[in-house]
């Protein structure tokens, strides 16, 4: 013979009621709430990156893609890095350090430079650098002017590009590493083109030449794996959205 069913009514609700819940309860909670929103607004204002997930979470944002920026992609490696020289002793530095990256690399985590994809950007001063010793030994003088920077050796305007030569060693910031030896690695190079022009338009007003001569002189002179980007401060910014670590070196 069935039993009847228990009558529930006296048991306690699974879920309480909001009305029935202690005012220290409710006090705590809506703390909680007020929290997480001062964090987030906090952290909006203050610039706060956060993780590119939720960033796309939270708001759908993706960046445009452009085939211009598509080299980006090409570069092979499992994990990207960007170094951003604005600088003479910029380059220099950017060079050492990916050098570093590359030996820790190697020493740490048993990888090969085909394994990183490293990215240097040279811009603003920094941009002489990307051009060959023919450029420096017809120009040195009027973009060392610019860019305040002197042969270590000589202390007068280098007719070299100094971080193409093997003999400056500890006088200069990359130690002794030439771009060469970083484009053996793999190592490519993001060049800015509105500094590019900008040299143009200052060696053509001293050689009275015309400024189209001149840039188109400069970007055939340019190092190996180079890619000139409209500014190098664009690349700065299209090599994050492509997923490289950035690293700014001055």
């Amino acid at each position: 013979m069935s039993q009847p069913l228990p009558d529930n009514s006296s048991l306690p609700a699974l879920v309480p009621d909001p009305a029935a819940l202690p005012a220290s309860v409710i006090e705590r909670r809506s703390f909680l709430t007020r929290l997480g929103a001062g964090v987030a607004a906090f952290s909006a204002a203050m610039g706060i990156a956060q993780p590119a997930g939720a960033q796309s979470a939270q708001g759908g944002f993706r960046p445009a893609r452009y085939p211009q920026d598509d080299w980006f992609d090409e570069v092979p490696g499992k994990h990207r890095f960007f170094f951003d020289a604005t600088t003479p002793n910029g380059a220099g530095e950017a060079i050492t350090f990916a050098s570093n990256y590359y030996v820790a690399s190697k020493a740490g985590y048993g990888l090969e430079p085909k394994d990183l994809a490293v990215v240097i950007c040279l811009r603003h001063w920094a941009t002489p650098f990307a051009f060959s010793d023919e450029v420096w030994a017809k120009y040195g003088a009027m973009m060392a002017e610019r860019i305040k920077f002197n042969d270590p050796k000589t202390q007068a305007p280098p007719t070299v590009n100094v971080y193409q030569a093997d003999d400056y060693g500890m006088l200069i910031p990359s130690r002794g590493t030439t771009l060469d030896a970083m484009i053996a690695r793999g190592t490519h190079f993001a060049i800015c083109d509105m500094a590019t022009r900008a040299f143009s338009g200052i060696i053509a007003a001293k050689t009275k030449s015309k400024p189209e001569d001149i840039y188109q002189e400069l970007k055939a002179s340019a190092i190996k794996n180079a890619h000139f980007m409209s500014a190098g401060i664009v690349a700065v910014n299209r090599a994050q959205e492509r997923g490289y670590s950035l690293q700014y070196i001055g």
